[in-house]
């Protein structure tokens, strides 16, 4: 290995990034770097960055055959033909969104390992980009632009694969970490507080304006025209000259500088931001597309349509070839579903990185394990639309049926410092919004826990919903009344919304994980651990049975006692482990409202609005809705809506959005173009409407799930429930989600 792998790694992270360095530091590197130092040059270079090959040989036509097939052997499905396919996981952790793989699945992934690994290795160099411990940012903005233009799913892989193995081979683990994070268009792990760029259009224009000396107007009526500033801002370089060419930009001046704007509060913050951003966009090549780019990932928004999981699995593919040059498909296969499982247990690209580098790929999960302090992402339920097909799923099995409460999802831990921390279901840190949970958490422990001549602190993780509680009657509140608690700097003095916490799985304790144990194990550690505390902390409410009309007695009286319905749940065996981030069918959802309908709600974007008439004159009478597709990170109509408002409903969402307007629709809002359904206004994406639909259709005018069906689906008879504002747009019900529900539907032939 070369000497610059060998010297120690800088963290250029902080809190959670030091849990990185003292995982990795304090163990040597144990695998065999042989298999890189013993290659030949011309091993180096085919295993090299061949972005330039990969794009430009079916350019010369000399690929042609070759993409033919791929072509082919992607087309036996179309979810599977294109990158703009609707695939069938969210999350870049998922297997499967059932949580476990078919036969079919396992010979499908497979397969594609063994397309990707000779796509790989059958290109040759034409001028390959020689990476070295310094990174120009030059050479990810081209890698973005030829992923951009590409659209086979495997060969964008490929490309992102072998840019991450020259990285291994002649640059740093700190630069890998940041290049990683710059193609997920984040800067951290989602729990880090105070990494989100999503800077305003406003402040954006006004950087670009001093940046290359034109005027705010100019900006805009490009913007008008192009849809894209990054591509307005690509244009505005390529137009400037300069008398001295400043020094190019490097991955690592690129990340720090971004990371600077994202942490820059204050008053003079504004002015701070347009500063560092001048001078990057001063140092873009005017030939190359690094402004476009550069903008982009400021605005939070880079859609080259790459799927998240699409990184995993190229990290899997770059770390494998690393090690050994000589790789299978059944090794591929195995280094993919291990990424992907350590990310499951620790969703921080960095600790998981490094671990891969430090002891190699195939013994990761031996040291990237569930922890407290790294907030995992929940398991999830699959809805169902009648008890009958619950008893059905789980015939011959034990299971459970706990309360489905109306809340905030919270994921607690209990950190061995003492120090306690309280996750949403999107790893936000909820810690400040929830001072009065953080001073009763330790007060739960069971006495006999609590043993202060234990050598290390008790440590936990627990998996609870936090609802509003009407401290007078002991009762639960509407979510509605939970939202207007704010999600930052809350005083307990101040608090009129309490809260009670209600626990109903146990993921770690005593230092010790325990997903892999079955439901009734973890329940059972949690009841003999924790005590109940009338109003603020309790476990949920749970029956075990497996009888019809036990089970509509106990859903009715959830019901009446303001649950949402039950949570259907595998109580022993291997199906009954925790598994997070997976949808999985061990867990079902009984919403009393949702019984013979399509199973469940759907949590949908508010892109557009029609403005009201009538009464509802001076505010938006309705709307129009889009579903998110995680692929390619567009936003898909699905409906237009205008019922289940009251007056102040509209009146509060048109005092929020009003702000969000924009002159046009997004280039990334895939929309019926006809004059006749075009919204009045259309806005930035910020808003999750949670909807009721009485079933759904395919339609030629919404765009839902177009690339499966030929027609996108719809909502027929959508109707308001509530703003979801606990989750991100991100966090919107998928495409694919949506054509699950189509498909679910019991007319479906």
């Amino acid at each position: 290995m070369a000497p610059k792998q060998q010297q120690s790694i800088n963290l250029f992270f902080t809190s959670s990034r030091n849990t990185a360095k003292k995982a990795v530091e304090s163990e040597p590197r144990k695998r065999d770097p042989s298999p890189v130092k013993n290659q030949t040059k011309k091993q180096k270079t085919e295993n090299g960055i061949l972005i330039s090959s990969l794009i430009g040989k079916q350019k010369d036509g000399e690929t042609k055959a070759s993409s033919q097939e791929d072509s082919k052997a992607e087309s036996h499905s179309p979810k599977e033909s294109s990158k703009d396919s609707v695939e069938p996981t969210t999350d870049p952790s998922e297997a499967s969104d059932d949580g476990y793989q078919s036969d079919a699945d396992k010979e499908k992934e497979l397969l594609d390992a063994s397309k990707l690994i000779k796509l790989t290795e059958d290109q040759k160099p034409s001028t390959p980009k020689k990476i070295t411990a310094k990174i120009p940012y030059a050479s990810l903005a081209e890698v973005f632009e030829n992923v951009e233009k590409e659209s086979s799913r495997l060969k964008i892989t490929a490309i992102v694969s072998l840019f991450f193995l020259d990285i291994l081979q002649n640059s740093t683990v700190d630069n890998l970490v940041r290049v990683v994070y710059l193609f997920i268009n984040r800067l951290g792990p989602d729990y880090e507080p105070d990494l989100e760029l999503g800077l305003g259009e406003t402040l954006l224009i006004k950087a670009i304006s001093e940046g290359y000396g034109r005027q705010s107007s100019q900006i805009k009526k490009d913007l008008q025209e192009y849809g894209d500033l990054g591509l307005v801002a690509q244009k505005s370089r390529s137009g400037q000259r300069t008398m001295f060419k400043p020094a190019p930009l490097e991955i690592e001046g690129v990340f720090d500088n971004l990371t600077k704007i994202a942490k820059s509060t204050g008053k003079d913050s504004q002015s701070k931001k347009i500063s560092i951003i001048n001078k990057m966009l001063t140092a873009c090549d005017s030939k190359s597309s690094e402004a476009k780019f550069l903008i982009r990932s400021l605005e939070g928004k880079l859609r080259i349509g790459l799927a998240e999981k699409t990184v995993l699995i190229a990290l899997a593919q770059a770390f494998v070839k690393y090690e050994n040059p000589k790789i299978s498909a059944e090794k591929l296969a195995q280094a993919e579903d291990i990424i992907r499982e350590a990310f499951c247990q620790v969703p921080n690209y960095e600790i998981v990185i490094r671990h891969a580098y430090t002891h190699g790929i195939f013994n990761v999960l031996d040291h990237c394990q569930l922890q407290p302090g790294v907030p995992l992402k929940p398991m999830l339920a699959k809805p169902t639309k009648s008890i009958s097909e619950v008893l059905d799923r789980f015939q011959g099995e034990e299971f459970t049926c706990e309360y489905k409460y109306d809340g905030e999802r919270a994921q607690v831990h209990l950190l061995s410092t003492g120090e306690v921390k309280i996750y949403s279901r999107n790893s936000e840190d909820m810690s400040q919004r929830y001072p009065d949970l953080i001073s009763i958490i330790k007060d739960f422990l069971r006495e006999n826990v609590n043993d202060t001549q234990t050598v290390n602190p008790h440590s936990m993780i627990l998996d609870c919903e936090a609802v509003a509680w009407d401290r007078n009657t002991n009762k639960i509140l509407p979510f509605q009344v939970l939202s207007t608690r704010k999600r930052k700097g809350v005083e307990e003095k101040d608090i009129t919304v309490h809260i009670c916490l209600f626990a109903f799985d146990m993921l770690y304790f005593n230092d010790q994980p325990l997903i892999t144990k079955s439901l009734k194990e973890r329940r059972d550690l949690m009841f003999e651990n924790l005590k109940p505390i009338e109003g603020k902390f309790q476990f949920a409410t749970a029956k075990n049975s497996s009888n019809l009309d036990e089970l509509q007695t106990f859903l009715d009286q959830s019901v009446k006692d303001s649950c949402e319905g039950l949570m259907v749940k595998m109580l022993n065996g291997g199906d009954s482990f925790y598994e997070p981030s997976k949808r999985s069918r061990n867990w079902l959802k009984l919403k009393k409202d949702y019984l013979a309908g399509v199973g469940d709600s759907l949590d949908l974007v508010v892109i557009g609005g029609y403005m009201g008439k009538g009464k509802r004159t001076g505010t938006y009478g309705g709307f129009l809705l889009a579903s998110y597709n995680e692929d390619t990170g567009d936003y898909e109509t699905t409906c237009k809506i205008g019922t289940g408002f009251s007056d102040e409903d509209l009146l509060s969402i048109y005092n929020k959005l009003k702000s969000t307007e924009i002159s046009k629709p997004k280039s990334f809002y895939i929309h019926d173009t006809s004059s006749t359904n075009l919204p009045d206004v259309w806005f930035e994406p910020s808003m999750i409407f949670e909807v009721l639909t009485a079933d759904l259709s395919l339609s030629p005018v919404y765009k839902a799930a177009h690339q499966v069906y030929g027609k996108g689906i719809s909502l027929r008879f959508p109707r308001f429930i509530r703003i979801r504002d606990d989750k991100s747009i991100e966090d919107a019900t998928s495409s694919t989600q949506v054509s699950e529900f189509y498909e679910r539907q019991a007319n479906l032939n």
